[in-house]
């Protein structure tokens, strides 16, 4: 089977459901999280290692669902996989990664041939001329927003930090203590 369909950088911006072949799980993984990334505000991206997980994952009716490696996974999952292509209208983009090619996973019966039909259309090897260097371009650019996103977070905490310590409130343990003096207690009376 040829692939043909939607475009690569098609695919890491719309809502297709797409098939990576090839490739180490690290690099699909970071394929799934620059499409993730333009679904942010739908929820973070979730990965599924285990058949049980599936079912779950796929009842989000949005975000990114990704599979690091199809063929881990029962038959009876995949087919809860293609269900969910089929009949959810409001569904999450799934990202199915395969760590072969496709014929290869084809002739060991280890991919469903409905999944594969489902997909046919939005499939990326990851082997291809040119990928490597893409997705290496791509881990660098999701490092340099996470460790903005990082110096973003250690700013507002040291801001709301500051603002307590002003207000006369200091954190130590993750708890609040007032350095206002302790109420007295009240002595215990008692009747005779």
């Amino acid at each position: 089977m040829t692939p043909r369909g939607y475009r690569e950088e098609e695919l890491v911006t719309n809502r297709a459901s797409v098939l990576l072949s090839g490739g180490t799980e690290e690099e699909r993984r970071t394929w799934a999280a620059a499409a993730a990334r333009n679904f942010s505000h739908e929820g973070p991206l979730v990965e599924v290692r285990q058949t049980e997980q599936i079912g779950d994952a796929l009842k989000r009716p949005r975000g990114v669902v990704f599979i690091p490696d199809v063929a881990r996974i029962s038959f009876a999952a995949q087919g809860l996989i293609v269900r969910c292509l089929q009949t959810q209208e409001e569904r999450p983009k799934i990202v199915v990664g395969l760590s072969g090619g496709v014929e290869q996973a084809r002739s060991k019966g280890n991919l469903r041939e409905d999944l594969l039909y489902r997909l046919h259309l939005a499939q990326v090897d990851l082997t291809a001329d040119g990928m490597r260097e893409l997705i290496a371009q791509r881990r660098a650019v999701l490092a340099a927003e996470e460790a903005a996103r990082e110096a973003e977070a250690e700013r507002l905490a040291a801001e709301k930090a500051a603002q307590m310590k002003a207000s006369g409130i200091s954190v130590k343990n993750s708890r609040l203590r007032s350095k206002v003096a302790p109420r007295a207690t009240s002595p215990k009376v008692t009747r005779r």
